[in-house]
């Protein structure tokens, strides 16, 4: 009874009215920036008795390692580096993974924090990022402890005859952090017991009660995700490593963001340029030409040749990337190729196509869009097939043309799709079309300058140099997280414009 008493008290404390604001949020607020500060690096959570002897256990040169006695979390990454230490790298590229989540999440937080605008359901969705960014700092903490164990352990497993004992400690800040994210976690648990009572919500595990079986069955669909995309993630390693078979991923040495300056110095600036540009033509060529395909097979009256033109466009969507490699050449080639000899039967001089760069950047975008045309055109004619003929029956009443009704009805009705295959497309723009790009250029490197894009470049890579997968692996890990960006950018974009049309 004294227990519950006290519960209630604190809570009426914590929602107590301040300056316009929840006292407990003012403390959250407060904690907050307490916990980015002790995470940036200007504290050190790791303390090493002597590095030096610590690198010489784990065998490896610690001339460049210096003399220091203690890492930030978000720096200790340098002190893997230095050493080499591949045992050492995986678990302190997560507790920097932990670090950075944190606060990230703790800044969108205190952003959330400092607007203080609750919405339709009250400070529930502030409270979820709350309770988001005080699990990320208790995991950062209890990080920082067992990763002091777990190196403790490795060491002490390689040392070479020298005595080193404990040698990785947390310091007090790992501790303080642990200590303020549980009591911070509670505080926010308190308050938002309080708003789910205004608002008959209910939390989590009422919902799992509630709704057992519909959860059951998700736990297949989760198993699959779990094995078959989240836990090859951790491939992205690689890129940080200088991959062996002996040692293999994770006891391979770490050399932080080398792969990554080979990969800037390979040019990275026109493999990202001639990516972007084949994909934003891709994107906005074949869109255009795909909704006005469908357009016009929708408007033809003639059923016979309106299954005609269907099949005929979508049958390239079939055509095998290596047969169309065949096509190509077979029309590109110079002595015997379609076009060389119709020219040079015309009198005209032969086009050394294979020998000239310019003419690429169109042939591909051609071919490219001769062969997803088919595709996008039934995506595009589904949906103008959905569209009620009422629409169309009321606008010919009010005297509208063909071209009204398409602009004032088809069109808008068209943008929901558009947009949800815009975004999906933005998703891949950092990734080329590898099969078009290498089965019509190969390994031709009088073209490499206009058609050489990311994946083919790690293609080449990958089988010339098969263990260097570092580099390879670099470069796809630069894909996935600028095409998130963007991704992320766009549909922001399109939250803030069109709410209903948005991913998330």
């Amino acid at each position: 009874m004294t227990t519950v008493t006290a519960n209630n008290s604190l809570a009426v404390s914590l929602n107590k009215p301040v300056a316009n604001r929840r006292f407990g949020l003012l403390i959250s607020l407060f904690i907050s920036v307490i916990i980015v500060l002790l995470t940036l690096p200007f504290l050190n959570w790791i303390l090493i008795g002597n590095d030096a002897k610590v690198a010489k256990s784990l065998g490896v040169s610690f001339s460049e390692v210096g003399a220091k006695t203690g890492y930030p979390a978000i720096l200790f990454l340098d002190f893997v580096q230095k050493t080499g230490a591949g045992k050492l790298g995986f678990p302190a590229a997560l507790l920097l993974m932990l670090c950075v989540a944190s606060i990230v999440v703790h800044v969108l937080f205190i952003a959330r924090l400092l607007i203080n605008k609750p919405n339709k359901k009250g400070y529930l969705g502030l409270f979820s990022i709350g309770k988001a960014a005080y699990i990320l700092t208790i995991l950062s903490g209890l990080g920082g402890i067992g990763y002091c164990i777990y190196a403790n352990v490795t060491v002490e497993a390689l040392k070479k005859k020298t005595v080193i004992g404990n040698a990785f400690h947390p310091s007090w800040v790992v501790y303080a952090v642990l200590v303020i994210g549980i009591a911070a976690y509670v505080m926010i648990k308190i308050m938002e017991a309080e708003e789910r009572k205004l608002y008959h919500e209910h939390g989590l595990l009422k919902e799992i009660k509630k709704n057992w079986i519909l959860f059951i069955f998700l736990i297949p669909c989760f198993i699959y995700f779990l094995i078959n995309n989240y836990l090859p993630m951790s491939g992205i390693y690689f890129a940080f490593t200088r991959f062996n078979f002996r040692d293999g991923l994770f006891s391979s040495p770490f050399v932080g963001l080398d792969n990554f300056e080979y990969l800037v110095k390979s040019d990275l600036w026109k493999l990202t340029r001639n990516t972007l540009l084949y994909n934003i033509a891709f994107i906005v060529l074949g869109n255009s030409f795909q909704i006005f395909f469908a357009i016009l097979v929708s408007q033809c009256g003639v059923r016979w040749f309106k299954r005609t033109s269907q099949t005929l466009l979508l049958m390239p969507h079939f055509v095998s990337y290596v047969i169309l490699k065949v096509l190509v050449y077979n029309i590109l080639e110079y002595k015997m190729g379609v076009i060389n000899s119709a020219i040079a039967a015309a009198g005209g001089e032969r086009i050394d196509f294979y020998n000239t760069p310019a003419w690429w950047p169109f042939l591909i975008t051609f071919f490219n869009l001769w062969k997803g045309l088919g595709y996008g055109t039934v995506v595009y004619l589904a949906t103008i097939m959905g569209i009620s003929d009422e629409y169309y029956e009321a606008a010919k009443i009010d005297g509208a043309n063909i071209f009204q009704q398409i602009r004032f009805i088809t069109l808008p009705l068209l943008k929901p799709t558009f947009i949800i295959l815009l975004l999906y497309a933005i998703g891949g723009i950092f990734k080329g079309q590898f099969e078009l790009f290498w089965q019509m250029v190969g390994s031709n490197g009088m073209l490499y300058n206009v058609t050489d894009i990311l994946d083919t470049y790690v293609y080449r890579v990958t089988i010339s140099q098969p263990l260097n997968m570092g580099w390879s692996t670099a470069a796809g890990l630069y894909q996935s997280v600028f095409g998130l960006i963007v991704v992320m950018i766009t549909n922001a974009i399109i939250k803030h414009s069109n709410p209903d049309y948005a991913l998330f």
